[in-house]
């Protein structure tokens, strides 16, 4: 507690004391004192009650929705600069891909179940990135081109109250850095080849498995948005952005 916090609570205290002995030797009238001071302790607990327990909590459940409707626009940024067109590479090196694809054409028409059902389908897909050299190089140079836009999302704070999306960053961030650190991709030993082929892959699997969700939030809240990113999803070989 900060000091000029204890001395209001200390001034406070002292005009209560003080209107009471101005009441006391007013009336002469103890009685009502006591009877109405503990009346008033006894509503404290209500109060205490009334404002943690039900104002608070309808409170920070309205201060988290804004904060995740703020969030959803950080999401959508990083998607449409760095994540669809990460998607659509990984997917190029996903030899199981098409095992998957129909899964998540996202429609237009899409209820909230198909959502819910691609997402529980994903989550025993087997993603298998089977990487080139020069498929590492052209990853590499994308992502040094963007690392700046993912440290800015990194400074983010409120980021903090979206661990699977922090997870994701980190994920990217990490296959940024480790395609950086060698100045040389395409002449990485086999071993090597393997170690980033993994890395790719724990950040597609994030990916993907975050870009669904965030479909389904623009269906929810930005139709206009939704139907954008149903013309250019990235599983679809066919999908163009002109509406046909």
């Amino acid at each position: 507690m900060d000091r000029w916090q204890i001395k209001i609570g200390a001034i406070l205290i002292i005009a209560s004391v003080i209107t009471y002995l101005i009441h006391y030797e007013v009336y002469r009238d103890s009685y009502n004192i006591y009877y109405w001071l503990l009346m008033n302790i006894a509503f404290v607990f209500i109060s205490v009650l009334m404002v943690t327990l039900i104002i608070e909590a309808l409170l920070s459940r309205r201060d988290k929705s804004a904060m995740l409707k703020k969030l959803n626009m950080v999401i959508g940024a990083f998607y449409s600069e760095v994540g669809t067109s990460l998607i659509r590479d990984m997917s190029g090196l996903d030899t199981e891909v098409g095992k998957v694809r129909k899964e998540l054409e996202v429609k237009n028409e899409w209820p909230d179940k198909e959502f819910q059902d691609a997402a529980e389908r994903i989550k025993s897909y087997q993603y298998k990135i089977v990487a080139e050299r020069s498929d590492m190089r052209r990853l590499g140079d994308f992502l040094k081109q963007k690392r700046e836009f993912l440290l800015g999302l990194l400074q983010n704070p409120n980021l903090l109250e979206h661990e699977e999306f922090t997870e994701l960053l980190w994920a990217v961030f990490h296959l940024t850095e480790e395609l950086g650190a060698r100045k040389y991709v395409t002449e990485i030993p086999e071993s090597d080849l393997v170690h980033l082929a993994n890395d790719a892959k724990r950040a597609y699997t994030l990916l993907v498995r975050e870009w669904l969700s965030y479909m389904k939030h623009l269906k929810d809240d930005y139709p206009y948005l939704f139907s954008l990113a149903v013309r250019t999803n990235p599983f679809n070989p066919e999908a163009v952005p002109e509406v046909k």
